[in-house]
């Protein structure tokens, strides 16, 4: 089913495991899909493979923090279009980026907010600068953002990154209730930690490391928490943002939507 069918999507940071599925899926369900990242060649692949499998795709080169090269691009897919329908920034940080994990009274406030600017302001960009043209072309469209589970949960060493993934789930409904008499609905996906992808098997080698403990302990210890004998899959996650774009997903509006098949830890 071709639930986009004719919509115009914009993918952020698409270089990135959950982004290039999320195209995918976009581009299964009918949509014109342009792919952006920093890394031009990768956003090139992927652009190619989605035109491989019969799609129509798109790839350019945009700094997901730069808002002078967002509004660039944005408003030269909002004029050819003459709409924007969708949009998904699938933005994250690594540990580097953070100084490692250092505990909270020896990180550096460069340290703390590194994760808060990169994460939760490049949502905010990219997801203002979008409603803008959504609502210049009366396009009624849907911004979806991206979370991590670290919002709800208490693990130690991770004060950044945890204060921002919360940060954008209260940005989610801010701007759905500004937003919403224009007929642009905001929705947070929080993906759960899928194995699948680069990010989470770096942290969960850097965290096994820091722990001195084997990975394959850790990884237990993550699934013991499952609620099914399951975990969510980069498909299911890129199907999950196809339906909540769509015509049916409107039900769903300022809302922080799971991934993960229901974890124990997570409230």
């Amino acid at each position: 089913m071709q639930n986009l069918k004719d919509k115009v999507a914009v993918v952020f940071a698409a270089s990135g495991d959950i982004a290039g599925a999320v195209a995918r899926s976009f581009s299964q369900h009918g949509a014109k899909v342009y792919v952006t990242a920093r890394n031009l060649n990768a956003v090139n692949v992927l652009a190619g493979e989605i035109r491989a499998s019969g799609g129509h795709a798109e790839a350019a080169k945009v700094n997901a923090l730069n808002e002078m090269e967002i509004d660039t691009f944005l408003k030269k897919v909002a004029s050819d279009n003459g709409r924007l329908d969708v949009i998904f920034n699938g933005i994250g940080v690594d540990y580097s980026e953070m100084g490692g994990r250092p505990p909270t009274t020896a990180a550096t406030f460069e340290q703390f907010m590194a994760p808060m600017e990169k994460i939760c302001g490049s949502q905010f960009l990219t997801s203002r600068v979008a409603a803008k043209y959504m609502m210049q072309t009366q396009s009624e469209g849907t911004i979806l953002l991206l979370t991590a589970a670290l919002s709800r949960s208490k693990l130690p060493n991770l004060a950044g990154i945890t204060a921002a993934s919360a940060a954008v789930e209260g940005l989610t409904r801010v701007m759905a209730a500004e937003w919403g008499g224009n007929g642009i609905k905001v929705i947070c996906i929080c993906a759960g930690a899928l194995m699948e992808t680069r990010r989470i098997s770096g942290w969960i080698d850097a965290a096994a490391k820091h722990l001195e403990m084997p990975t394959e302990q850790l990884v237990a210890q993550y699934k013991a928490f499952d609620i099914l004998k399951t975990s969510p899959t980069l498909k299911q996650v890129g199907e999950t943002a196809a339906f909540l774009a769509s015509e049916t997903g409107v039900a769903f509006n300022s809302h922080i939507v799971d991934v993960d098949c229901g974890k124990l830890n997570i409230l």
